[in-house]
């Protein structure tokens, strides 16, 4: 962080981000889909939708994959909101379908 940022004025805010994976939803070539909704309060600030880049074999490398996704995307816009001096209130909440981790 610079140290010439501003200081955090104002409420604070509250991050949540929202992440689901497709596993092989492109039937030819098996790769799967993210798909990620970001939050600040309850007004959606990034949607991102797009193919994975490499075929996972199971749902769990598929929702792996989105959540390193979501974490990087979620990284990147902490830092540009610390920049602007918007002060958040804590960790980021992640939700996302726990189905193929649940035994």
């Amino acid at each position: 962080i610079p140290p010439n940022m501003p200081e955090p004025r104002g409420h604070s805010l509250q991050e949540n981000c929202f992440v689901d994976a497709n596993h092989a939803g492109d039937k030819l070539p098996r790769r799967s889909h993210t798909g990620i909704l970001i939050m600040l309060n309850s007004a959606p600030i990034v949607w991102y939708s797009k193919k994975q880049n490499t075929v996972e074999s199971s749902m769990f490398g598929s929702e792996f994959v989105a959540i390193k996704t979501a974490a990087e995307l979620l990284k990147g816009l902490r830092y540009k909101l610390r920049l602007m001096g918007i002060p958040l209130s804590g960790p980021s909440n992640v939700f996302c379908d726990p189905g193929s981790t649940v035994t």
